[in-house]
């Protein structure tokens, strides 16, 4: 697709015409809203499926699979749940699974799926491991409450995993933080990784990682999101970041600027206004487009398509080095 113009980051991502994709209206048995899914072109056939967060008429989310040849439309959903909270051998699904991000393993031979379980003790980081979508390996709680907004790297850095994560402190803002582990199960060597800012700015006081790592020749780009109170409520924007390839610890760039927010009323009328919330990303056969899954208001599925040279390029030119917070 052809590169936007680099000096304005609203015309990045350009919309869907056919938004939003999916909606609880067309859901094959009954929910409220389906939003913030998880997404991954499968190995086998290369079809798009997306992991759907589903919303009940308690409350309570699981997490259904569509799938569909194009990415974009003529989507395939489950007929029933295809991940629901399992509270009997694990407590910590009691109210049920949100927003997954998935990641392809070449090692495993398998999906990482990470995703929130939410139980008494709050949101906690959870991963379960499947080849098909159909059967699952829960590995667990790895990280506990409250924490979210987690993807896996697909690889490993010195023979160990690494994990993006964002704790929330009792005390301060809430940072994305990169762990490591040897075995997918045992985690440490926690470190902060981009701060939120303070103050005015579109990322003060929240932040949090939107899909799954991607994969470029300069680094691995990170989109996440920046929370604003307002007067009205909380606004979700989306601004960029880019890590080292073999040091995903060590912060290349990230923007000042967000470079994709609520603009039309699919994401400014829904459960939740003014929400726009990446949990899914794929890449295009030509290496450039980026197809961007986000859930709308928190009600209903939508995509985006970018080019990833043109968000390069953004960031190179208007983004500034490292990941600390600085609030000027």
């Amino acid at each position: 697709m052809p590169p936007a113009e680099s000096g304005l980051p609203s015309t990045l991502f350009q919309r869907h015409p056919g938004n939003p994709i999916l909606t609880a209206r067309y859901w094959p048995y009954p929910v409220n809203s389906v939003f913030n899914a998880g997404a991954v072109r499968l190995e086998t056939g290369g079809e798009t499926l997306l992991l759907v967060r589903c919303e009940d008429h308690r409350g309570h989310s699981h997490l259904t699979a569509a799938r569909s040849k194009d990415g974009a439309g003529g989507w395939e959903i489950d007929p029933s749940p295809t991940f629901s909270g399992d509270p009997q051998s694990h407590s910590e699904e009691l109210w049920g699974v949100e927003d997954p991000r998935i990641t392809w393993a070449p090692e495993l031979g398998r999906y990482a799926v990470v995703y929130v379980a939410y139980g008494r003790g709050g949101p906690g980081v959870s991963l379960a491991l499947t080849e098909d979508f159909r059967e699952f390996e829960r590995i667990g709680m790895v990280l506990p409450p409250e924490d979210k907004d987690a993807a896996l790297f697909p690889r490993r850095f010195g023979g160990r995993w690494a994990l993006i994560h964002r704790p929330v402190p009792n005390h301060g803002s809430a940072d994305m933080w990169i762990s490591y582990s040897p075995d997918l199960t045992h985690w440490g060597d926690h470190r902060v990784l981009i701060q939120a800012r303070r103050g005015g700015w579109w990322d003060a006081g929240k932040i949090g990682l939107c899909p799954q790592p991607i994969e470029t020749r300069d680094g691995w780009l990170l989109l996440y999101h920046g929370v604003r109170e307002t007067a009205a409520g909380a606004l979700y924007r989306v601004g960029l970041a880019l890590l080292d390839l073999e040091s995903p610890e060590r912060v290349l760039r990230r923007s000042d600027e967000w470079v994709f927010g609520p603009q039309v009323e699919y994401e400014h009328v829904g459960d939740v206004a003014d929400v726009v919330f990446p949990c899914g990303a794929t890449v295009d056969p030509d290496g450039d487009t980026l197809f961007l899954y986000y859930g709308g208001a928190d009600t209903v599925m939508c995509l985006a398509t970018a080019s990833l040279e043109a968000l390069l390029t953004w960031l190179k030119d208007h983004g500034r080095p490292g990941g600390v917070a600085r609030d000027e």
